[in-house]
């Protein structure tokens, strides 16, 4: 009887015990919440700096390998003797099949050039560093440092993490098109991992090179093209003096006109080496030139250079955040 009198209590004061209440929400000031959007803002910055350095530094060391691929393979080429033979022979096609329906030597020249351009210089450089890649890597690259920054917003400020969740979906990231597949938000950019598997992050990066495309040839065509006017021209000239000498070795006979041929060409070959200095010096100036040009553009090009993805993300995302009249904080960002 005591044994179920003891029970019967028991029961009684577990029926008494009082019902643990609702946690209620955590309210964030509305100036918490304006001074959390200019450190999205900052933040934003700092990290678009940082990646700056990174496009930066990769660009230069693909300038550097240009520059030598440029001196060790496409500048012997083109001053050589028997490249410019070649080019003369090419000039005499050109200027002989010239008609209404086909374009200026020069210009055939040009493409001719370029196309050995590429394939001597910029296609081997690209195997090792490419500025399509870098592009890429540089919207990785402020996707990933971003994420870690926001991280510390939260930490500084004790904000409930699915608040501060609900307000990067709110911000957009990239807003292409209509579709939601083209678009994203903050959150999304963030804690994608990896970021390229978003359909949005695809759509910017056919954006960034659709841009360079329609931005017309890089400066490096265009200085072949400057060249290959030149080169034509000169080339052009010396036609009606070869086209003497094979003329008189024809006349002559097959074992004197060989023997006339070989001294034209020996001498024809002592008079390159002679002039083959200056022509090196003047290709490497307006090459080098052309391409600190064009690295440059590269850099600074907001719709099409290696940045232009980043600034693309860095313009939507700071933009988006609601504008305040609290001053900016001075940002550090995290190690």
């Amino acid at each position: 009887m005591l044994i179920i009198a003891l029970l019967a209590g028991m029961s009684g004061c577990a029926s008494k015990a009082p019902v643990p209440e609702a946690q209620a929400p955590v309210v964030i000031s509305e100036s918490t919440w304006q001074q959390v959007d200019w450190e999205i803002v900052s933040a934003s910055q700092a990290v678009t700096d940082s990646v700056k350095d990174y496009a930066r530094r990769s660009m230069k060391a693909w300038r550097d390998r240009v520059y030598q691929q440029t001196e060790a393979e496409f500048i012997p080429w083109f001053t050589s003797y028997w490249t410019q033979q070649w080019l003369t022979i090419k000039v005499a096609w050109y200027k002989m099949n010239a008609g209404n329906d086909t374009e200026p030597g020069e210009k055939r020249l040009a493409a001719y050039l370029q196309e050995q351009y590429h394939e001597r210089v910029l296609e081997p450089v690209a195997k090792e560093i490419d500025p399509d890649a870098v592009m890429q890597q540089a919207i990785v690259l402020y996707a990933q440092l971003l994420g870690p920054q926001l991280q510390g917003i939260v930490q500084r400020y004790r904000l409930p993490p699915d608040q501060f969740n609900l307000r990067l979906s709110r911000i957009p990231a990239i807003n292409l098109a209509p579709p939601p597949p083209l678009n994203a938000s903050l959150y999304q950019l963030v804690y994608t991992n990896p970021v390229n598997k978003l359909p949005a992050y695809a759509a910017l990066v056919r954006r960034v090179r659709t841009a360079a495309g329609t931005n017309g040839a890089d400066q490096a065509d265009a200085v072949l093209s400057s060249v290959a006017k030149r080169t034509s021209e000169k080339l052009e000239s010396t036609l009606p003096v070869r086209g003497a000498a094979s003329a008189t070795a024809a006349a002559v006979g097959r074992v004197a006109g060989m023997m006339i041929s070989l001294v034209v060409t020996g001498v024809g070959a002592l008079m390159h080496d002679s002039e083959r200095p200056e022509m090196v010096e003047q290709l490497r100036v307006i090459l080098n030139a052309a391409l600190d040009e064009e690295w440059a553009t590269l850099l600074q090009n907001r719709t099409s250079g290696v940045m232009a993805g980043v600034y693309y993300l860095a313009e939507q995302i700071e933009g988006s955040v609601r504008a305040t009249d609290a001053p900016p904080v001075q940002f550090e960002p995290e190690p």
